[in-house]
């Protein structure tokens, strides 16, 4: 069985994590760098546990917990990119009366009366008393003797109790909880998310960061038009984001200005059109300075008026950097139920509007001519906004906040 929502059955006193990796096994070359920044972002989901120890082998993670509890720890790790899935386990000393004492307590504690069993013992310390086989047998015996009536199965039995014998010990372990899957955010390379107070935008960032990108949010507000619980929110959906990676870079740029002089000298059909024109500059602008490889949007197509086939050209016109649109090719309930899933959409729906739907025109061009586009632009001073919108551009790290984090498990079977 797979526990689910990072939840164990059973409170035992477990001494290691014992994680294992996903698509790292395909890396080849690359693999030993996508470990180590594996780990170092497990380490950032823990930092609030610095006593936690981290050690990445080629082939498993261990987290040697020295005294933690290990119910705080497996609430996190469902949300680090990476991970298959991982195993709570128990360090015993490496001798076959004390192995075989422990399995019988740990089978006591867990067996409720009707489940099937199985014992699968792997000896990576070949000078160890019993190999696998041996080892199979006697501790299936043993639980016999301390559970009478109790069944063995040897396939997809009830409880799967694992016992590796290493050079350092002899580890028990029976469950295995699933892993949010994906890259090691950062393994991409760093791209700018286009952060409004929407639905799409959070989880355009959240699917980017599954495939390893590394995530700076840039969030447009014009104040006095846009509150700051406006922007209050923006960061708030930052932080649910957060337990991802363990820290993301939230940049907030001044936009009235922009916003002032489009609406006093452009028709209302193009405020949108060259309002994400100018969106686009500033946060190529900004993707430059912080050496970022793409911009990434919440995008989906034909959903709104700036977000038409046409539309896109027109407004992508700006820059030759890639736009990543994680969302593009689904509908509003599909994007709905990622944001369900990954705690951002009650927030998202909070009525505090954001500077697009501030200043959304009524009739907005959805097919705006671009000959028209340039010549409503040619009234502006592009260049300068842009540079004073850039220079006026506010920085802070984001962290995550202590939450009941049980998502990752649940999108499990979305993707």
């Amino acid at each position: 069985m797979l526990p689910t929502k990072g939840e164990t059955n059973v409170n035992l006193n477990y001494t290691e994590i014992m994680v294992r990796y996903g698509e790292l096994s395909t890396k080849g070359k690359n693999r030993r760098s996508f470990i180590m920044r594996l780990a170092e972002n497990v380490k950032g989901a823990l930092s609030a546990h610095p006593e936690i120890t981290v050690k990445a082998d080629r082939d498993r993670m261990h987290l040697y917990l020295n005294g933690a509890e290990a119910a705080p720890i497996i609430e996190k790790l469902p949300k680090v990119f990476g991970i298959q899935n991982f195993s709570p386990s128990i360090r015993v000393e490496k001798d076959l009366d004390v192995i075989i004492a422990a399995v019988q307590d740990v089978m006591k504690k867990i067996y409720t009366g009707s489940e099937t069993f199985k014992i699968t013992a792997k000896r990576s310390d070949h000078d160890f008393i019993q190999n696998s086989d041996e080892l199979n047998q006697t501790l299936g015996a043993a639980v016999f003797r301390a559970i009478p009536g109790i069944k063995a199965q040897m396939k997809k039995p009830d409880i799967n109790l694992r016992v590796e014998i290493r050079a350092n010990g002899a580890y028990l372990s029976y469950e295995t909880i699933q892993g949010a899957g994906g890259l090691p955010v950062g393994t991409s390379g760093r791209g700018m998310l286009m952060l409004s107070g929407g639905i799409d935008s959070p989880v355009a960032g959240y699917l980017a960061m599954k495939r390893g990108v590394e995530i700076e949010a840039v969030h447009f507000a014009s104040p006095p038009y846009t509150s700051e619980q406006a922007l209050q929110k923006a960061k708030d959906l930052t932080t649910k984001l957060t337990p991802y990676v363990g820290q993301i870079q939230f940049i907030e740029v001044p936009f009235t200005e922009i916003q002032e002089e489009i609406k006093r000298s452009v028709p209302q059909g193009y405020w949108m059109t060259l309002t994400r024109r100018f969106m686009l500059r500033i946060t190529d602008e900004i993707r430059q300075l912080r050496r970022g490889l793409v911009i990434i949007n919440g995008e989906s197509l034909g959903q709104v008026a700036s977000q038409t086939l046409q539309s896109m050209v027109a407004i992508n016109e700006v820059t030759a950097t890639p736009i990543i649109r994680p969302v593009v090719t689904m509908d509003k309930l599909e994007i709905i139920d990622i944001a369900q899933a990954i705690d951002t959409f009650q927030l998202a729906i909070q009525p505090f509007e954001d500077c697009c739907t501030i200043f959304a025109p009524p009739q907005p061009k959805t097919r705006p001519n671009l000959e028209k586009v340039h010549y409503y632009e040619a009234r502006l001073d592009v260049e300068g906004m842009i540079a004073r919108a850039v220079a006026g551009i506010k920085i802070e790290a984001i962290s995550p906040v202590s939450e009941n984090a049980d998502t990752a498990a649940e999108f499990a079977d979305l993707l």
